[in-house]
C-alpha cells in the first residue's frame, strides 16, 4: 500500500478512538461514522468541536426529537466540519420540516435526507429537490411497495438532487432491479444497490460490471453482496480503476485496519469492517480522480451512500438492542 494512504488509513484509526473516547455512551457504528467523516476531509477527529455542535442540535431542538436520535453524533460531525454550524443547522431544520410536509415520516434517515439537500442545494431550490425526492420515492413505492421504506429516504434525497429524470430513472431501477435481483438474496439491498447505480448515470454493461466485480471479490474470499455492503459494491463496480486494483486496496484495507485498536472481531462486525474499507477506497479514488473522471453525481454521492449505510447498520443495532431490553425485562 502507498505510503500517503497508509497513514491515511492510521488517521482513521486514530480519529475512530479519539471519538469513541469522546462519546463512549454513543453508538457505536455512527462513532466510526463520524470518525470516517472526519478522515475524509484529512482531519484529526475534534471531540470538543463535534461536542459543540451536539449541544447546538439540543439547543435548537426538542427533548424527543429525531435530530437527537442514533444519527445525532454523525450530524454533529457533519456540523462541526462546517464553516457555518447554526446557519446548517437551521437550513436542515428547515427542510426536515418541507420533507415531512409531503409525508415522509420522522426517522433517523429523514434527518439525514434533510441534511444533504440543505448542504448540496441552494434555498431556492429546497422545495423543488424535495418534490422530486418524493416524487421518486413514491414511484419505488409503487413498484415496491413492501421494500420501500424509511431507510429508502437517504437515496430518494440523493436522487432528488441529482439531474436525473424522475419516470427514466426509476425506469431504468427497474430493468436494474429485474436483471439483479435473481443474483443476490436481499430484494431491499438489490433496490439499493439499484439507486447507487442509477447515481452512476446509465451504462450499457453496469449490471455485468457489478457481477463481474462480486465475482473477484469472491475469488480473494471477500462477500461484498451482504445485505448492507452491497450499494457499496455499486460504488465500486463505477469507479475509474480495474477490478484487480478495487479488490486488491480493499483487501489490504481490511487486513490493515484489522490489526487496529478498536477494529478487532470482539469490536466490529466483518460487514461494517467491510463496509468501511470499501468506503476508504471510493473516497481513495475520487480523491485522486479530481472529479475528472468519476461523474459528479456519484462524486457528490459516495460521502452519503456511506453514511445511509452506516445508518441502517446503526439503527438495527438499535432496534436489537431494544427488543433484547423488551425480551428480558
Amino acid at each position: 500500500m502507498k505510503e500517503p494512504y497508509s497513514a491515511k488509513l492510521e488517521l482513521f484509526a486514530e480519529n475512530a478512538q479519539r471519538v469513541k473516547k469522546g462519546f463512549a455512551w454513543k453508538n457505536a457504528q455512527v462513532n466510526r461514522l463520524a470518525a470516517l467523516l472526519y478522515t475524509a476531509e484529512n482531519k484529526i477527529a475534534d471531540s470538543d468541536a463535534i461536542r459543540a455542535s451536539y449541544e447546538l442540535i439540543k439547543e435548537h431542538t426538542g427533548s424527543f426529537s429525531t435530530f437527537r436520535g442514533t444519527t445525532a453524533i454523525s450530524i454533529a460531525a457533519l456540523l462541526s466540519l462546517s464553516a457555518e454550524q447554526e446557519q446548517q443547522l437551521a437550513d436542515t431544520l428547515a427542510v426536515y420540516e418541507m420533507l415531512k410536509d409531503v409525508k415522509f415520516r420522522a426517522s433517523d434517515y429523514l434527518v439525514i435526507a434533510a441534511y444533504q439537500i440543505a448542504v448540496n442545494t441552494t434555498s431556492d431550490q429546497y422545495q423543488q429537490t424535495v418534490e422530486r425526492a418524493k416524487a421518486f420515492y413514491d414511484r419505488m413505492k409503487s413498484r415496491h411497495p413492501f421494500l420501500t421504506g424509511r431507510d429508502d429516504y437517504i437515496f430518494a434525497a440523493m436522487l432528488g438532487l441529482s439531474g436525473i429524470n424522475v419516470e427514466s430513472g426509476v425506469e431504468r431501477m427497474e430493468q436494474l432491479y429485474t436483471v439483479l435481483k435473481p443474483e443476490f438474496l436481499s430484494g431491499n439491498s438489490v433496490q439499493a444497490l439499484t439507486q447507487v447505480l442509477v447515481l452512476g448515470e446509465d451504462a450499457s454493461e453496469t449490471a455485468a460490471h457489478v457481477l463481474a466485480l462480486r465475482e473477484a471479490f469472491r475469488a480473494r474470499g471477500i462477500r461484498l453482496d451482504k445485505e448492507y455492503t452491497l450499494s457499496s459494491l455499486g460504488v465500486l463496480s463505477l469507479l475509474p480503476c480495474t477490478q484487480g486494483e478495487i479488490v486488491n486496496d480493499v483487501s489490504e484495507i481490511y487486513e490493515f485496519l484489522r490489526t487496529q485498536k478498536g477494529f478487532g472481531s470482539w469490536s466490529i462486525t466483518k460487514q461494517e469492517l467491510l463496509l468501511l474499507s470499501a468506503a476508504m477506497v471510493a473516497f481513495k479514488y475520487v480523491e485522486e480522480a479530481k472529479n475528472g473522471v468519476v461523474t459528479t453525481t456519484l462524486t457528490t454521492s459516495i460521502t452519503n451512500i456511506v453514511i445511509a449505510q452506516q445508518t441502517a447498520i446503526a439503527a438495527a443495532a438499535a432496534a436489537s438492542a431494544a427488543s433484547a431490553s423488551s425480551a428480558s425485562s
